[in-house]
């Protein structure tokens, strides 16, 4: 999903700072010994992007995942999803896959 967002970003020719862009993926896990399986699996994006490119870097975010192959073929059998902390110039907001925004300066 990270090389995904990053070609999105790229694609709409949205300027991000790449020593900043980072994702931490966080899983879970189920069962016992031998017999354990991943339960879900959310990665946690930060971008910084100028004032100008908010929009288009959100719509990049909501797109991601369906253009994700490695999202596509597990998101059947294990639940997937995104968060991201976005700073649009002077802005900073929090998202959530569902799309929405709290926005804090």
């Amino acid at each position: 999903m990270y090389g995904t967002l990053r070609g999105a970003l790229a694609g709409r020719k949205i300027e991000f700072n790449r020593e900043t862009y980072r994702a931490t993926v966080e899983g879970r896990i189920a069962g016992i010994g031998k017999t354990i399986h991943i339960k879900s699996i959310h990665v946690h994006y930060e971008i910084s992007v100028p004032a100008d490119s908010r929009e288009a870097t959100e719509r990049a975010l909501a797109a991601h995942p369906q253009g994700c192959p490695a999202h596509q073929s597990v998101k059947d059998a294990i639940d997937v999803s995104w968060s991201a902390t976005l700073r649009a110039g002077d802005q900073v907001l929090a998202l959530r896959e569902e799309g929405t925004a709290a926005t804090s300066t």
